[in-house]
């Protein structure tokens, strides 16, 4: 039997996890699977009488729309945080893609949002606002704001948000020590 420490700091531990998903995302995949197998079907079982151009439209249309809803979901099903002794990195659907790596010491303070919503950011996925900053929203709920050196702010939705606040805010004094954040 394996000892399990139940009271362990998780901002100790040599590499933070963390992660957020978006079931509904799903649902869009089917809507964007659903476009490809009509395209499909149109392009295999065409009966149009009135034209080659109408059909060729009709399919490239009905693929291209499909592929685009499919692979602009799939890549924003979920979102994993990874902390380490030197960065923090971030990375988006099962391919990892889009992915944000932010060293440590470009990082100047880490602060939880109890309350983050695709509403204020314009939708789901990677988003870019000049008044907030840029930001990688899978789901409405807890997020991390990383307040960085160059003045601009980096938001992640992801579980557990408050402890992975601590256990930046911790190694930010561990590679900047005497200083308070």
């Amino acid at each position: 039997m394996r000892d399990h420490p139940h009271d362990e700091d998780t901002s100790q531990r040599e590499v933070w996890t963390g992660r957020a998903t978006n079931r509904v995302q799903w649902l869009l995949a089917l809507v964007g699977a659903a476009c490809m197998a009509l395209g499909i079907e149109l392009a295999v079982d065409s009966a149009w009488t009135s034209g080659v151009a109408p059909l060729v439209m009709s399919v490239v249309g009905c693929i291209a729309a499909g592929l685009l809803v499919l692979f602009g979901t799939l890549a924003f099903v979920h979102v994993d945080l990874k902390l380490d002794k030197e960065c923090v990195e971030v990375r988006c659907g099962h391919m990892g893609v889009p992915r944000r790596r932010i060293p440590l010491t470009q990082v100047v303070g880490a602060e939880f949002v109890a309350h983050v919503t695709p509403c204020n950011w314009g939708g789901w996925g990677y988003r870019w606002r000049p008044e907030k900053g840029t930001a990688v929203v899978v789901r409405r709920g807890e997020g991390l704001v990383l307040s960085l050196g160059d003045g601009h702010t980096f938001t992640v939705t992801v579980d557990n948000a408050e402890s992975a606040v601590l256990a930046i805010r911790d190694r930010l004094r561990s590679v900047a020590p005497g200083s308070a954040r």
